[in-house]
């Protein structure tokens, strides 16, 4: 299952740069993350500062 990231995002850009599969883009308010290229490795929920990014349901 895809992460996703919650409205908490701040923008930092942290997410995108340790993202090993470039699943994370910029959106208007906050970052998202494709599910489809989403390999669910858990490493932008690891390098978030503001816990913004958690396991999709």
């Amino acid at each position: 299952m895809a992460y996703v990231i919650s409205d908490d995002c701040i923008k930092c850009g942290t997410c995108i740069d340790e993202c090993p599969s470039e699943a994370i883009s910029e959106g208007d308010t906050k970052y998202q993350i494709n599910p489809d290229a989403c390999v669910d490795c858990g490493t932008c929920a690891d390098a978030c500062p503001s816990e913004a990014i958690h396991p999709g349901e």
